[in-house]
């Protein structure tokens, strides 16, 4: 048997996206987010299509929306092409995802952590050779965090992952692997 890729739209949504993949779901993020620690405990799969109450704004489709139960967002795309300005877009997704989450006359204290997960099959930072990258608002000379750190992005770029199935130890890795490599593996590795 072999496997759809998973990078493609339909099957990267059905993987993570439906409601009976939440345990797949979190796995992928306590891995690729959380650094492999399990913190994520529970999440809500929700709508992942961002309209916007103003006509002047541009709608947005996201692949995966998910709420955690500390109310966090976190928005997830998997991007196979690189096309113009999608850093852009990974930014104006994630603060719309911010801003979408008030109603008018809400109070700025309910606002809630908004994490951008973006997996890419091409190369956004070549003057780096990391896997995972997270970006978080920092101060320039100081590097300290804003006070409110509610955005945070996640750049996982697929090109850069060279291990093989006998050297992967950690489960960011499996995923990473999986993603890669799922429509030439005929059965599931028992590392999965």
């Amino acid at each position: 048997m072999t496997f759809i890729s998973p990078k493609t739209d339909f099957a990267f949504k059905k993987i993570f996206g439906s409601q009976e993949s939440k345990p797949i779901l979190i796995s992928f993020l306590n891995a690729l987010v959380y650094h492999n620690q399990p913190l994520i405990q529970d999440l809500e799969i929700i709508d992942p299509y961002q309209s916007s109450p103003l006509p002047i704004l541009k709608d947005s489709f996201l692949d995966v929306k998910a709420k955690l139960r500390n109310g966090s967002l976190v928005i997830i795309e998997m991007q196979v092409l690189q096309v113009e300005s999608f850093a852009r877009r990974v930014l104006y997704n994630a603060t719309k995802a911010y801003c979408l989450q008030l109603g008018k006359g809400e109070g700025y204290r309910y606002l809630k952590p908004v994490i951008a997960l973006t997996i890419t099959d091409f190369v956004m930072f070549p003057e780096h050779n990391q896997v995972i990258s997270n970006f978080k608002l920092r101060e320039e000379t100081t590097n300290i965090n804003y006070i409110e750190n509610h955005l945070q992005l996640v750049f996982v770029e697929l090109p850069k992952f060279e291990k093989q199935l006998e050297e992967l130890e950690q489960l960011d890795e499996l995923w990473m692997y999986f993603l890669i490599n799922a429509p030439s593996l005929e059965t599931v590795p028992p590392q999965m």
